[in-house]
């Protein structure tokens, strides 16, 4: 690992001042990213459940901070393909956890799977792959 939980936090906070809080790592290991979502009421959408846009947010974070611990401080990683599959409703004032898997880290590209699902729940609310650009080092 490059990163830890904490340093991974301090540069999001610096790279990314807008988001602080928004999101809380859990877990960073070689294996898998947890992230998880205290939903708010800013992340609701008509019918009071979690919007899209929010789930797209958390599975976009748990891919970049995944590869940020495996490869370190790089701002410029960018994604550069999602795919997400929404397949059922979060359960309702429940956090939304992210766990994140790297299938592939290349030298110029990262390929993440990332399953969302309700904390205490089994049953997956959103399937994401995401792929990641990882410019040259110089």
């Amino acid at each position: 690992m490059e990163l830890t939980i904490s340093e991974v936090e301090t540069y999001l906070a610096e790279v990314f001042p807008q988001m602080r809080g928004e999101f809380q790592i859990d877990a960073l290991n070689e294996e898998q990213t947890l992230m998880r979502l205290t939903p708010e009421e800013r992340h609701l959408r008509p019918g009071g459940t979690i919007s899209g846009p929010t789930m797209f947010a958390l599975a976009d974070v748990a891919a970049y901070v995944a590869i940020l611990a495996k490869i370190g401080r790089v701002a410029l990683a960018v994604t550069t393909h999602c795919s997400i599959d929404f397949m059922r409703k979060p359960q309702p004032g429940v956090d939304l956890i992210a766990e994140g898997t790297i299938l592939k880290l290349g030298r110029s590209l990262a390929v993440v799977d990332v399953k969302l699902r309700s904390e205490g729940q089994a049953d997956v609310v959103a399937a994401a792959s995401l792929t990641y650009s990882i410019p040259p080092k110089r």
